[in-house]
């Protein structure tokens, strides 16, 4: 594998005290505390209310009229996560990871890895280093010619690996990392179109992995969770404990895991429409939805995580198929589009797109 880095990412930026802070500096030695992702919050930004685009002049081919698209006209794109001024978001077949920040603004092209994009595989899931405003290091999941694997990119060097030998398949490649807390990560694997792999206490395939301290040459992964089908996201709970979504040949699934490990099932969808990436808010969770075309707002419990209401659909057939989503330092969900996956998509495909979280107690956007 080899890294391409082109840039650095953002300089530092003055933000609410629950987002990121900080410069990336791609120092591999700096350590701090823990800063966590932003927490999403109810926003003004309404997603059916786009301005018409300027009389004056006349749209570009990769200039999209729609004021909550933020990106335009990439390669299809997979997992993203939020730093101070937008999102670090994975073009998943080209192996770029690119810094998004505001349509007036281009993509910038942070790093590339080498990835085999074929079928479902390549860079799935990007993660923030727990010391990031610190040392600015990234981890990332991807596919390579041989396996699956969470590999961690530093400016000067080729990329580390963390975390080899997660089985690859024709199917089930796509896999998320989340951080636990300061010292463990979570990686969750599909189960590389062998549903017995991933019930095989002897496989890494199919399953939730806690890696202890991780670094090169870490000790080997514990397992958390077993019997994950095609992998979707590892989302943080505002109050306790992690979000899963994964699709099984049976239903796709929204799983909730407590601190302690006790595991419940959210909520499951018999029709399959193609749970992916989510952000989770402190009543419920938004899940992006390939094949619906949509973002399921799942309404839950801030105690008990119980999901009562049958999910609503936003945007639906807004953007097309939808694929990863994360809480962006806006308080808005950020959410990424593959319509490339499956054809040419539309003129300014794939995209970037903001959504507003649901307001407390209501419904989500339009």
């Amino acid at each position: 594998m080899s890294l391409v880095v082109a840039g650095r990412v953002a300089a530092s930026l003055t933000l609410a005290a629950a987002a990121l802070a900080g410069c990336a500096r791609f120092d591999d030695s700096a350590s701090g505390p823990f800063t966590p992702e932003p927490t999403m919050h109810a926003a003004d930004l309404d997603p059916t209310k786009t301005p018409p685009p300027s009389a004056s002049r006349q749209l570009g081919p990769c200039e999209d009229p729609d004021q909550n698209v933020v990106a335009t006209c990439l390669d299809t794109l997979s997992g993203l996560v939020g730093v101070p001024d937008g999102v670090l978001v994975a073009e998943r077949r080209t192996g770029r990871i690119l810094k998004v920040t505001d349509p007036k603004a281009p993509p910038v092209e942070v790093a590339r890895l080498d990835v085999d994009g074929s079928g479902d595989g390549g860079l799935s899931d990007l993660a923030l280093s727990p010391t990031y405003r610190e040392d600015g290091l990234l981890y990332a999941y991807i596919t390579t010619a041989s396996d699956n694997r969470v590999v961690r990119l530093a400016e000067n060097g080729p990329p580390k690996d963390i975390l080899t030998g997660i089985p690859k398949g024709p199917t089930g490649n796509h896999g998320a990392i989340e951080w636990a807390d300061p010292n463990r990560l979570l990686v969750l694997t599909g189960d590389a179109g062998n549903p017995g792999g991933a019930a095989s206490a002897g496989s890494l395939a199919g399953k939730l992995l806690r890696v202890n301290s991780p670094a090169p040459g870490a000790a080997a992964p514990e397992v958390a969770l077993s019997g994950i089908g095609i992998a979707g996201d590892i989302c943080r709970d505002p109050k306790n404990g992690i979000w899963i979504t994964d699709r099984t040949p049976a239903a796709d699934r929204l799983q909730h895991m407590d601190s302690d490990g006790t595991v419940s099932t959210a909520w499951t969808w018999p029709d399959r429409p193609g749970v992916g990436g989510c952000a989770a808010g402190p009543d419920g969770v938004m899940v992006a939805l390939s094949n619906a075309k949509a973002v399921a707002v799942v309404v839950a419990d801030p105690n008990t995580h119980a999901v009562t209401t049958a999910p609503s659909l936003a945007v639906q057939d807004k953007y097309g198929a939808l694929y990863g989503a994360t809480a962006g330092p806006d308080g808005n969900a950020w959410v990424t589009t593959a319509n490339k996956s499956s054809g040419p998509g539309g003129p300014t495909d794939d995209r970037v797109v903001r959504i507003p979280p649901p307001q407390p107690g209501g419904g989500g956007p339009d």
